[in-house]
């Protein structure tokens, strides 16, 4: 039966050596059918989650698992959760890509194809350009222009091409915009 041990614990974790005693002692009981105390840990670990004590609930876990299956059990459990952990941290970043390219492309749509020139010309550094040549976009800032397109905070003027604050866009086109 599993023995919990002290020095393995992280210095935040709630739970002391009395109270994982009282645990083990109480599933470790003679004559326990090792079903019934399986559903008992789980039982008990699901009290834990309500109590919201995940440190004490993943013991129960861990201990109905190598009652069950052994010490193999649980490694094989704990590396699977481990795999599913990674995997689900390259989805994130990979979603977290896309979601960019999705932006650059939103940015690139909204741009007029053939600006005309107007009196009052904008430089090109102000304005965002089908090749990205803002202020921001020339100091390796493009992620700010897009995440400012894409959380509706700012967006691209259809007549100038520029990234503009949703806050000022009377502004704007009564007095910034260089195409009107």
């Amino acid at each position: 039966m599993y023995k919990a041990r002290s020095q393995g614990k992280f210095p935040d974790d709630p739970m002391d050596c009395k109270q994982s005693d009282l645990m083990e002692a109480e599933f470790s009981a003679n004559g326990a059918v090792a079903g019934d105390s399986v559903r008992e840990l789980l039982t008990l670990a699901r009290q834990f989650i309500n109590q919201r004590k995940p440190s004490q609930a993943l013991q129960a876990v861990v201990m109905a698992m190598r009652t069950q299956g052994g010490d193999a059990a649980v490694f094989q459990s704990l590396h699977r959760a481990g795999e599913l952990y990674r995997t689900r941290l390259r989805e994130t970043a990979d979603v977290d890509q896309l979601a960019s390219i999705f932006a650059e492309c939103a940015i690139a749509e909204a741009q007029p194809l053939n600006p005309e020139p107007g009196e009052c010309n904008m430089s090109s550094s102000s304005v965002v350009d089908a090749h990205g040549n803002s202020i921001l976009a020339e100091t390796g800032r493009m992620q700010v222009v897009m995440d400012a397109f894409s959380d509706g905070s700012s967006f691209i003027c259809l007549q100038c091409g520029g990234l503009v604050s949703n806050h000022r866009k009377d502004e704007h086109y009564a007095y910034w915009c260089a195409q009107i």
